[in-house]
Formats: structure tokens, C-alpha cells, sequence
């Protein structure tokens, strides 16, 4: 028995799909523990790209159970059409689909707050996706959210959303100057997704807990990163859960003991979408380059990502939050063009040195980069399959971040394919 949690050690978009879809043939279940629509997970195998949001990247293996467990939060809408979408592409999600009840619904009321709360606050804006994924957080935490459950109880479900359109019809009114919702609509789309749903409801922690019994491999994969955590990251310039791997306890049901490796996936050099501080953003042409090089547009929004060096304060502070084992650097690819390629090793604040990721965003925005420089490779990567047989220049960069981190590098991402992958034994 293995229980693998995938982390992402950064802002988010490092790469995890592809790296959760290169392990997904190699486990029994792949299980995502938290996030939203707001997460988009780009895969790429056999020259077609795909994009998935809520489904876990294991679809396309067919041997693979994949589970949305409790700490996700779900719009039935967009969880339907991704469905469809992974059917159309040969996966069969009637047998490899299964999803919480107890996770809670978005529903069309969340979407429209998430909407009215950004445009409220004008330059202090947090960036978010409008997906509805804060709110539905809101509204869990608050203890007055539905659940993927309510959706096959007719009576019990009207009467919930009777009771909460009170509360959420005086805000949309009174607040926003929005119109208000009638229960009947939301009764009628929501039943119908329910009776299309049932199939794949059901109690995901037992059966979680059955395959630990039965000594299956189980991949759990966040979304997002460790520096947008609601606890541990940028806040406020954060997510609105637990992307850690404490949150993939508390978001699957799984004892912390159960959990043998965590996995931290970081990027040759850093990105960030959103509003927030970013210590190694590079603004000029670098920044373009990493950009353009990079592809680094957001999977669910499209919006340009900001893009910096490699940041080990920011990344050896992922690892120690999350107890990360071992490290799997993406996109190496990348900086194939790069005469020059710098890793800030340290920050200086108020004119001192430091190795502390600050808590403070304030502080965060104050920090200067300390850079350590490297000579770039300067030649195509995508054909390597052993770590030993790398560039000179870039086996000394792999090497470096394990010197500064304490921890191994075991993938290394040379391409956007599956296939274009380093395995270190």
C-alpha cells in the first residue's frame, strides 16, 4: 500500500496534471481533495491536449479509479460537461468516476457574489476566477451550504434552498443590486443535474478507506499551490482552502499516517496569476520570454500569468509546511533559450539578509531577490530520458536546488508530453 499526495510547491499552474497523468496507470486511484472549476490541469499524450478542471487527471488511464472527494467544492453544471468531455475522448467515467456527497455544491448565487465582491473592491481585488469557488467556502464554513447529497432528496433539498435564499436574495438585492432568485428555477436545473449525477454520488471516505484496507495505491492531487493556501500562503492573495498536505487529509478522509510520500511539483522558474506579492517577477523582456517560451496562460481563464526566476525561500517553505519527500521540477524545457538562468537563494529586508519566507504580504512586497546565477544549456532538452545524460549546465542547476532544499529531485519535465519525462531511480 502507497498513498502519494501531489502537491503543488509554488503559486499554483506548475505542472501537476501532466506529472498526476504520467503516475495515474501506476495507481489504483487518483483522488482530488480540494479546490474548484477554478484549477485547470492541462495533460498532453499521444499529440492531443486536454484540459480538466474537476475530474482528476487519471481519467484516460483505464484501469484507474478517480474520485472527487469531500474537500472539493462542485458546480453539478460544469462537472456534467466535463464529464461529457472525458467521454468523448474514450474515457468511461461510469466505471472510473466516483464523487463525494459530502462535497458542497456552487451554485449560481455563488457565482454572482464572487463576481459583485471582485467588482466591490476596485484595486483591492484578489484576482479570483468568478467561478463561485470562494463563496461556496463561505457558505461551507458557515455551515449553510448544500451538498452533492441534497441533490437526491427532493424535499429536503427545497427546503434548504427556501431558507437560504432569504439571507442570499437580501445580499444580491440589497448589496449588489442584483435580481433576486426563485427557488422553482433553481429547483428544476438542480433535480435534473442530481437524477444525471446519482450514478457517481456516494460515500468516497469508506471507499477511500477500503482500498487502504485492500492495499491499493492511491495519488492524491491538490489544486492550486502551497502559497496560496488559505492558512499557510499569500493572504489575503490566496485560494479558499487547503492545498497542503494537511488538506489532503481533511479533505479525503485519510489519516495523516496513511500518507507514505509527498510529492512537491515546482517549475524551473516561478508564475503567478492573480493579485499578490511575487518576489522574483521579472517585468521586462525575461518575464516576456518565460511567458511566450512558457505558454503561461491560465487553463480555466486564459488570463497571462506573471512570470520570475526560481524562488527557494518561497519553495523551501512549501517544503517544510508540507513535509515534501521529494521534488518533481517542470517545464526545464523552458529555459532552453536563456543565456543566463538566476535562482533567488535569499531575500534582503530592511537591509538584512534572510532565508524566512515572511507571513506579511506587506513585507513580501518589500523584499530585494538575492540571486545566484547560472549559465543556461542552450540546446534542446525533449529527447533526454536520463537525468545523467542532461547538459553539463543543466545537471548543475538540478543539482544545486537539491543542495539548497535538502530534498531529491525525482521527475524532471523536459516537454509538454507525457512521454517527455525524466524518471530518476
Amino acid at each position: 500500500m502507497s498513498v502519494q499526495v501531489i502537491i503543488g510547491a509554488q503559486w499554483g499552474d506548475e505542472g501537476k496534471g501532466k506529472i498526476v497523468d504520467m503516475l495515474g496507470d501506476q495507481v489504483a486511484y487518483v483522488v482530488r481533495y480540494q479546490g474548484g472549476a477554478n484549477a485547470g490541469h492541462t495533460i498532453k499524450f499521444d499529440g492531443q491536449t486536454y484540459v480538466l478542471h474537476l475530474i482528476p487527471s487519471g481519467i484516460f488511464h483505464p484501469g484507474t479509479m478517480c474520485v472527487i472527494a469531500n474537500g472539493v467544492v462542485i458546480d453539478p453544471a460544469t462537472l456534467l460537461e466535463e464529464i461529457e468531455a472525458v467521454r468523448s475522448k474514450g474515457a468511461k467515467p461510469e466505471q472510473q468516476l466516483r464523487v463525494s456527497g459530502s462535497a458542497h455544491l456552487i451554485l449560481p448565487y455563488h457565482k454572482q457574489i464572487d463576481h459583485a465582491r471582485e467588482k466591490a473592491r476596485g484595486a483591492s481585488a484578489i484576482g479570483t476566477t468568478g467561478r463561485g469557488i470562494g463563496p461556496a467556502y463561505v457558505h461551507k464554513t458557515a455551515r449553510t451550504g448544500l451538498r452533492m447529497m441534497d441533490l437526491l432528496d427532493a424535499g429536503n433539498l427545497e427546503t434548504k434552498l427556501r431558507h437560504l435564499l432569504v439571507e442570499i436574495n437580501a445580499e444580491l438585492k440589497h448589496l449588489y443590486g442584483l435580481p433576486e432568485l426563485r427557488v422553482e428555477s433553481l429547483m428544476t436545473d438542480l433535480l435534473k443535474q442530481g437524477e444525471q449525477l446519482r450514478p457517481y454520488i456516494c460515500d468516497t471516505s469508506d471507499l477511500l478507506h477500503t482500498a487502504l484496507e485492500q492495499k491499493k495505491t492511491i495519488l492524491l492531487e491538490g489544486a492550486q499551490g502551497a502559497l496560496l493556501d488559505i492558512d499557510h500562503g499569500t493572504y489575503p492573495f490566496v485560494t479558499s482552502s487547503s492545498p497542503t498536505s494537511g488538506g489532503a487529509c481533511t479533505g479525503t478522509g485519510l489519516p495523516p499516517n496513511s500518507i507514505t510520500t509527498v510529492t512537491g511539483i515546482s517549475k524551473a522558474y516561478c508564475t503567478r496569476v492573480g493579485n499578490g506579492p511575487f518576489p522574483s517577477e521579472l517585468h521586462g523582456p525575461e518575464g516576456d520570454k518565460l511567458r511566450q517560451f512558457g505558454r503561461e496562460f491560465g487553463a480555466t481563464t486564459g488570463r497571462p500569468r506573471r512570470c520570475g526566476w526560481l524562488d527557494l525561500v518561497a519553495l523551501n517553505y512549501a517544503i517544510k509546511i508540507n513535509g515534501i519527500t521529494e521534488l518533481a521540477i517542470t517545464k526545464m524545457d523552458v529555459l532552453n533559450q536563456f543565456e543566463q538562468i538566476k535562482v533567488c537563494t535569499a531575500y534582503r529586508l530592511n537591509g538584512e539578509l534572510t532565508t524566512v519566507f515572511p507571513k506579511s504580504p506587506e513585507e513580501l512586497e518589500k523584499v530585494e531577490p538575492m540571486y545566484s546565477v547560472f549559465n543556461g544549456w542552450k540546446q534542446e532538452l525533449s529527447d533526454v530520458r536520463n537525468r545523467e545524460k542532461l547538459p553539463e549546465q543543466a545537471l548543475r542547476f538540478l543539482n544545486f536546488i537539491e543542495t539548497e532544499t535538502g530534498v531529491p529531485v525525482k521527475l524532471v519535465s523536459v516537454g509538454p508530453d507525457r512521454s517527455e519525462t525524466i524518471i530518476v531511480d
